[in-house]
């Protein structure tokens, strides 16, 4: 809790048996109310692991997507009476200490939303994030940029922090159940004129992170450039999307 508002972290896991406690042990229990993992019919014992550690957990029967593990997230957070949510994943790649500056930007009441930026601090490529990756990012977020008015270091961190106000007012039960949710997610926020501020984090890549391949990577670009798209035609009113539409 910070400042009387309650903070709860959230994990959407799918086999993340090798590095969820690691994770755990990281995060700053101190200001932490609670964790909730979002197992995606995990084939392995993320799910015990979890519950042993004292994490709630909610599990999938089936494997849904990530964008869809997210949604669980979101509106479990919700009903539990969160004020501030941020999305840690369980994989270890971003740092969990950082959850402590997260929150307390939400709690600030300046910013309704945070984004973990792996490309602030210019160290993204000597943390190990693969070249063709970098430049992927780098492209897809000028590309955003320019399309949507903004100016962030990049679109494509999976380390969030959120106010509950915010949750309540963006239709992202609306978005992909796939990777895209992240950037439709965000693209609302950008669109609708929510204080947005970002934090320089270290990220780890190594065999246990999680990551998508090359043809999924593709398929998430499209994906991408398609909602950037929507997102211009929206912001210079030549034609309105309900994906875009507050609550």
């Amino acid at each position: 809790m910070i400042n009387h508002k309650s903070v709860m972290v959230v994990m959407p896991a799918f086999r993340a048996a090798m590095t969820l406690e690691k994770t755990w042990n990281a995060l700053p229990h101190d200001i932490v109310d609670s964790v909730l993992v979002v197992d995606d019919a995990s084939d392995d014992n993320t799910v015990q692991i979890a519950r042993t550690l004292g994490a709630e957990v909610v599990t999938h029967p089936s494997n849904r997507g990530y964008g869809a593990n997210q949604k669980t997230c979101y509106q479990t957070a919700l009903e539990h009476g969160a004020d501030i949510i941020v999305m840690v994943h369980p994989d270890y790649q971003y740092e969990p200490r950082l959850v402590t500056a997260m929150a307390a930007m939400i709690e600030s009441e300046v910013y309704d939303f945070v984004l973990g930026s792996r490309i602030l601090g210019g160290k993204a490529r000597q943390s190990g994030m693969p070249l063709w990756k970098y430049i992927a990012n780098r492209m897809l977020t000028a590309i955003e940029n320019l399309l949507l008015g903004a100016k962030l270091s990049e679109y494509h961190s999976g380390y969030r922090a959120y106010s509950a106000k915010l949750l309540k007012q963006i239709h992202w039960q609306s978005n992909s159940d796939d990777f895209v949710f992240d950037n439709q997610l965000l693209v609302q926020v950008i669109l609708g004129g929510y204080a947005i501020g970002e934090i320089s984090v270290p990220t780890k890549y190594f065999a246990e992170a999680s990551s998508i391949n090359l043809p999924r990577s593709i398929q998430y670009g499209v994906g991408v450039l398609y909602t950037s798209v929507l997102g211009f035609l929206q912001r210079t009113g030549l034609y309105q999307h309900a994906l875009f539409n507050r609550h």
